[in-house]
């Protein structure tokens, strides 16, 4: 079926995340300024975590990330009574979800730990496209998708690795990561409004899938406030702010050109470098940013 013509369930089937104003200023922004602020964060949240990783290890942090994420939702979203009130179907889908999420993270975070960040990007992009060109049924649309992958080349170093054991994380992270624009996407659409509930019931099974696994690691920061703290920081900037975003904007895009926009993360991690690490983009990267904006900006979705 056409991503375009899924519509949500007649009938709520998860409690609603949020009423009131709430709603109305999620209704009221463009679904593109909620997936800008994603983009933004999805890049500060492993950036800062990778400063973490010496402290805490790699499966330290996802624990530590996810975990404060589960605890944010929990008491805002009410994951155990989503799941209860779920019928079998969606239950299956928020399981399926929170499993993706807790491999994800932590397949993301290996490869980090092994590989340029250049190259985990690039890989993660891979899958997107595939994505994208489901649905993409005019010649616009294929046109502006051909513009966005040139420009992406452009921005991302793509190069092999001789680490094997980190390349497998990076294509594994690669395939979850097609796994949470196609999952996620039902979750926005599946009766929940703007699918925050939904967010919140997979996060909490995310954290128990991940508990007994980087639970020892993670250890140090519940005996070193600073660290605690940062690592918190790490949660809210990797898993609350761009998870709740890409729900707000999965909820009123089409897959396909959800998954088209992906191809602006490059984007933002170069401007990103300019703002924070002070590195100055190339002549080429400047072409790059331009031809990835055109593209999206040349995009239409489907009504």
């Amino acid at each position: 079926m056409d991503d375009q013509a899924q519509a949500p369930t007649a009938g709520p089937v998860l409690a609603p995340a949020s009423t009131g104003s709430g709603v109305g200023l999620a209704t009221k922004l463009p679904p593109h300024v909620w997936f800008g602020v994603s983009a933004i964060f999805h890049y500060l949240g492993p950036a800062f975590a990778v400063l973490l990783f010496p402290h805490v290890g790699v499966l330290g942090m996802a624990w530590l990330r996810i975990a404060t994420a589960a605890l944010i939702f929990a008491p805002l979203t009410h994951p155990w009574r989503t799941l209860a009130r779920a019928d079998p179907p969606t239950r299956l889908l928020l399981l399926a979800f929170g499993a993706c999420l807790a491999v994800m993270n932590c397949s993301f975070y290996l490869a980090l730990d092994r590989l340029p960040i250049s190259l985990v990007a690039a890989i993660e992009f891979v899958g997107t496209i595939g994505v994208a060109l489901i649905g993409l049924r005019s010649l616009r649309n294929l046109a502006a998708l051909a513009v966005a992958v040139t420009g992406t080349l452009l921005l991302i170093d793509v190069r092999w690795s001789s680490d094997p054991v980190g390349l497998f994380w990076a294509f594994l992270n690669g395939a979850l990561f097609v796994g949470y624009i196609v999952l996620g996407h039902r979750v926005a659409r599946s009766g929940a409004g703007d699918g925050i509930a939904g967010l919140g019931a997979a996060m909490a099974v995310a954290f128990v899938v991940v508990l007994p696994i980087g639970f020892r690691d993670a250890l140090p920061a519940f005996f070193s406030p600073p660290l605690l703290i940062a690592a918190i920081g790490v949660g809210i900037c990797s898993s609350v702010i761009p998870y709740i975003c890409d729900q707000l904007a999965m909820s009123r895009l089409p897959r396909s050109s959800f998954a088209l926009m992906l191809s602006l993360l490059p984007v933002t991690a170069t401007l990103i470098g300019v703002i924070v690490l002070r590195q100055i983009p190339s002549l080429g990267d400047c072409l790059g940013i331009a031809l990835v904006v055109a593209g999206v900006a040349f995009h239409k979705p489907a009504r």
